[in-house]
């Protein structure tokens, strides 16, 4: 595996990182403030994006590209799931709740790309999809779901609650998780894709967050919605062998952009952290042993090596889907490391600099905020340890819990 970013990635990179600094960075504390409040300053960026993604002849970058492609017989690639990395943990330098809001690069736009045929992907594959799984009684347990689908004729029924929905005002669509038939259990859990508009769906709140404030977080009620029975993604029959593994493979996806977002904000806070200590006379010396620095900068080179391991763990995730390989164990050590890891050098920045990062004339704060959803969004730090261990001990859900 080479650790150089591929040649032909790298335009893409700089200008993320430039759209990072040049329109993220400035206008990161204004919606900090002002929750809920749409970015319109991301609209022409989105539009930009999608051109870009139009012209690259199926590869791209973004959550609307995301899938598990086939071993290719020329060899080893590079392709979409590595871009989309490398160009988000990039955005996410700039700002989290931004890089969360562009339009028509929402999760549910990954569940589409993973598991739509290609009559549903010309129909969703440009509208700004959410993804709704999390309900009132059920969170790191997808099993649980209580929303129900009940088929009638050409159409299902949809009834129940999503809560904590990325998107879920602003979307154009949203990707539902519900179940057929509640007393068979996770293998009767299907997506569906419900348009925004569609009667019975209805936002009821928006909800009032640590962190990642630019992004709108929706409760939305499924009362009798009817939705087309075309909207089910993936095959409508129930097979307990292979049932909830068609919908979880989306997560096999999107885990390792979510670490890729938790490793760029872990480098903003050591960036920043770096800069400012610079400015009162502090270098890193890189060859001086651990125990001849001072507890500041023995603690940021510590960080520094954390933050390494998350991101070559992300690279590697990243890397297995677009190369073929089952990646769902890695997809979940990238997830875990990287959030946990995200968590500690943001929150531990704010700690060194004491006043500095701790006042909001500095974004460290904001950060230390915002990645606290990174390790908990997409399946918490306890369940991708859960997943990791089933896979490494070779053990079924129902064997481990």
């Amino acid at each position: 595996m080479n650790l150089e970013v591929p040649k032909k990635f790298r335009p893409l990179v700089q200008q993320a990182r430039q759209v990072a600094n040049n329109v993220f960075r400035p206008i990161s504390r204004k919606y900090d403030r002002n929750e809920h409040a749409y970015p319109v300053e991301l609209d022409i960026l989105a539009a930009i994006m999608d051109g870009m993604n139009d012209g690259t002849m199926g590869e791209g970058a973004g959550a609307g590209k995301l899938k598990q492609d086939k071993k290719h017989a020329d060899g080893i690639v590079n392709s979409t799931n590595m871009s989309t990395v490398l160009g988000l943990q990039e955005l996410c330098w700039g700002d989290v709740g931004l890089s969360l809001t562009l339009p028509r690069q929402g999760l549910g736009n990954a569940a589409i790309a993973a598991v739509a045929d290609a009559e549903q992907f010309a129909r969703f594959g440009k509208k700004w999809a959410a993804m709704a799984i999390t309900e009132p009684g059920c969170g790191s347990d997808s099993a649980a779901i209580r929303t129900t689908a009940v088929k009638d004729g050409d159409h299902y029924v949809l009834n129940g609650e999503k809560i904590y929905v990325t998107s879920g005002e602003r979307a154009e669509a949203v990707v539902v998780w519900a179940s057929l038939d509640r007393s068979i259990g996770r293998a009767a859990i299907k997506s569906f894709v419900v348009e925004k508009g569609t009667p019975g769906m209805d936002v009821v709140r928006l909800e009032k967050k640590l962190g990642i404030k630019a992004s709108d977080t929706a409760a939305i009620t499924f009362t009798d919605c009817r939705v087309p029975a075309t909207n089910l993604l993936g095959s409508p029959d129930i097979n307990p062998e292979q049932g909830f593994a068609g919908v979880m493979q989306t997560f096999d996806n999107t885990r390792p952009v979510v670490a890729a977002m938790a490793v760029g904000v872990a480098k903003a806070a050591l960036d920043r952290s770096w800069a400012i200590l610079k400015e009162y006379g502090l270098q890193p010396q890189y060859r001086h042993d651990l125990k001849n620095t001072s507890h500041l900068e023995a603690q940021l080179y510590r960080f520094e090596a954390d933050w390494e391991a998350a991101r070559l763990l992300t690279l590697k995730a990243a890397w297995m889907a677009d190369n073929g390989m089952p990646n769902s164990k890695e997809a979940s050590m990238a997830k875990a490391k990287a959030g946990r890891t995200a968590n500690a050098i943001t929150l531990g920045c704010v700690e060194l600099l004491g006043a500095l990062g701790y006042s909001e004339d500095e974004l460290l704060e904001k950060w230390a905020r915002d990645s606290k959803i990174l390790d908990i969004f997409e399946g918490t730090q306890q369940i991708q340890q859960l997943i990791i261990a089933r896979r490494l001990l070779g053990k079924s859900s129902a064997e481990l819990r």
